[in-house]
């Protein structure tokens, strides 16, 4: 039996009352102060994993408690200790690899500096959220009836460690692309590799409101605490796929923009009678594509830092894709705002879409 583990960490407020209903009727600031001085802990037994070729695995999940501000806000030597002390935790369980969930694996050097305080390997899982979240995108628009050749494609967060390679293979997929960041220095690099290098047109742009308005796919990657994505932006018809945690799009999305198809990318299902021990928002079985990486890791007995610091390999996203089949993981249909997305409701997407263009 392969062990792993990997760390999770509260979004916000719901994710805290979900384990602990009295937080309702805590104030904001008491809660967090609560997170800070909390120490990390096993939040539970992962099992019922099993892999098409009879590989078993079990594993942990454990809360270094910290909401995303605080992640971004206390000092940065602080939240490593944290971590590594969450790290810790899972080497004394026995877990042979481990994982690092949403903020833990953005924070700094994205996993270098906790993977060099570890004696087991870590990996952030941006391997195969990227190849998801590709194909969750352009399964999408296929159901949208957007022509990816034709269409105008974005990236939100080009720069990112994600955004980035979602840039570079999605260049051989479309026919117009257009990266979105704060930072022009960092963009123009991905930009002008992209036009040495491919067919595409690819552009750049620092106005996220514009660029979303003409896109009929987005692919959004950031790393903001707070919903960027507004219900103004989207072009009707557009499918948006969601890669950030927390999410890029605003929940108002979902009741005042039913013309535009949104979908939460990354989400796999796991071979087996899988039991996660942990309600984290998701229906049985469902799980992120970074906790899929490790996973898949330990199957394949792989304990190495396999995703790690900001520059993902084309190549490893490739690989763990490979091996992702191979184990019998796939994509978890479309969901948005943890549901589920049925065929009826596309189609309903898709003619309201059609209505608004024809009026």
């Amino acid at each position: 039996m392969e062990k792993f583990a990997f760390i999770i960490h509260p979004i916000d407020i719901k994710d805290v009352i979900r384990v602990e209903p009295k937080a309702a009727n805590k104030r904001l600031e008491l809660i967090e102060k609560m997170l800070e001085w909390m120490p990390p802990h096993k939040a539970s037994h992962i099992t019922g994993i099993k892999s098409h070729t009879g590989m078993e695995a079990e594993g942990w999940f454990i809360t270094c408690p910290l909401f995303p501000k605080q992640f971004i806000e206390l000092p940065r030597k602080q939240i490593y200790k944290k971590i590594i002390e969450t790290g810790k935790i899972a080497k004394k369980l026995g877990a042979r690899i481990l994982g690092l969930g949403a903020y833990t694996s953005v924070i700094g050097d994205a996993g270098e500096t906790v993977a060099k305080n570890l004696d087991i390997p870590v990996t952030t899982g941006n391997s195969l959220t990227i190849a998801i979240a590709i194909e969750g995108a352009l399964e999408a628009a296929k159901f949208m009836h957007i022509d990816v050749n034709k269409c105008n494609t974005s990236v939100i967060g080009a720069t990112g460690s994600i955004g980035s390679v979602c840039s570079y293979i999605l260049a051989d997929k479309v026919g117009h692309l257009t990266l979105v960041a704060r930072s022009l220095k960092r963009m123009q690099k991905i930009v002008d590799f992209i036009k040495e290098n491919k067919k595409v047109k690819v552009f750049y742009s620092t106005d996220l409101q514009d660029t979303v308005n003409k896109s009929d796919i987005v692919i959004s990657a950031t790393t903001s605490i707070h919903g960027i994505i507004l219900p103004a932006y989207p072009k009707s018809g557009s499918v948006i796929c969601d890669v950030a945690l927390p999410h890029d799009v605003s929940r108002e999305m979902a009741t005042i923009r039913t013309d535009v198809l949104v979908i939460e990318g990354g989400l796999v299902e796991v071979p087996g009678s899988v039991d996660f021990g942990y309600d984290f928002g998701y229906p049985p079985g469902i799980a992120l594509a970074c906790m899929a990486e490790t996973i898949i890791l330990a199957l394949e007995k792989r304990y190495e830092c396999f995703s790690l610091g900001r520059k993902i390999s084309i190549e490893k996203v490739e690989e763990i894709y490979k091996l992702a089949k191979k184990h019998g993981f796939k994509l978890a249909g479309l969901r948005c705002f943890e549901r589920s997305i049925s065929q009826k409701e596309i189609d309903e997407i898709y003619e309201r879409a059609c209505k608004m263009k024809r009026s």
